[in-house]
């Protein structure tokens, strides 16, 4: 066998790599290299192949016929790889590397971060990096492995799994309540300030007010984190349009007409499916799910 013929095995991880998250630059930060390193090294990997195993889409860099055979074969070697890795350290801990995955702050605090610090405590060779950003789906894969959404999708060259239903719901602190007095109907709520997302900045309009087609109010307060929401809510600030997993059993925010208000929303993981093949990104949404599951009745609350 004339060794000179295969291709480099690290320019098939590259590869695999690539087709996990879409961008260069998101690979490079990941292998600890650069942009133009991956660049060359895909051309390199081309070139030994005969063929281009990547073409450019508005969604990030895709798959070519050959580039899905040739991550087949990255696949492979990453397995073997891994089961030596094992071997040699006499664990048969199968899960390490790297998995980058994407949430909203307040899901991730409740709800990712817990599922990943169970996982990782079961798999101390499995490094996590847990990025907030409450968003929509990207569509050019935003670098990560996989993606925690809320609200409608509009997707394409990646695969949904729905997680959960939560609810949005309008709570005040009881501070707030003995100093203002509480609405009594929704048109009421024009006689109050208002907490939520800073609307000019939220991708995700089903967070904010305006979509709620409730009154405008007095005055607002608004901000990108929900959790200046929370304390701005906490400290009186206005009612607040918070998720109820956020605030539920917390006796200093106080439910305010629940009967006669709520938004139910989906919450969705988004992965390519070179990702989801992946036995750490499989962990990594099987433990949320079962987090998710313990919980469930929080999400409901």
């Amino acid at each position: 066998m004339d060794l000179r013929r295969l291709p480099r095995p690290d320019d098939l991880l590259i590869l695999l790599t690539v087709a996990r998250l879409g961008r260069f630059n998101a690979v490079a930060e990941t292998l600890g290299t650069t942009h133009t390193t991956i660049s060359r090294r895909i051309l390199a990997l081309d070139k030994q192949l005969g063929g281009r195993t990547l073409e450019r889409s508005p969604h990030g860099w895709e798959l070519t016929d050959l580039g899905n055979e040739a991550v087949a074969a990255a696949e492979a070697i990453e397995g073997t790889l891994g089961a030596l890795a094992n071997r040699i350290t006499q664990s048969d801990d199968a899960l390490s590397g790297l998995v980058r995955i994407s949430t909203p702050d307040g899901f991730g605090a409740g709800f990712v971060a817990p599922a990943l610090v169970r996982l990782q405590r079961a798999h101390p060779l499995l490094n996590v990096e847990m990025l907030s950003a409450t968003r929509k789906v990207s569509q050019n894969r935003s670098g990560v492995d996989l993606e925690v959404v809320v609200g409608n999708l509009d997707v394409s060259n990646a695969q949904t799994i729905f997680l959960s239903n939560y609810f949005l719901r309008l709570y005040a602190s009881p501070q707030y309540a003995e100093d203002r007095g509480l609405p009594l109907t929704l048109d009421d709520v024009r006689q109050h300030g208002f907490v939520s997302y800073v609307e000019s900045a939220l991708q995700v309009a089903e967070l904010g007010h305006r979509s709620t087609q409730l009154p405008v109010p007095r005055s607002s307060f608004q901000a990108t984190s929900i959790f200046a929401q929370l304390e701005a809510v906490r400290r009186g600030a206005g009612i607040g349009l918070l998720p109820n997993f956020l605030v539920v059993g917390d006796p200093t925010f106080l439910p305010v007409l629940p009967d006669d208000f709520q938004r139910q929303l989906p919450i969705w993981a988004v992965a390519r499916s070179e990702s989801l093949r992946s036995a750490p990104v499989q962990a990594v949404l099987e433990a949320i799910r079962i987090e998710i599951a313990d919980r469930q009745a929080v999400l409901a609350g």
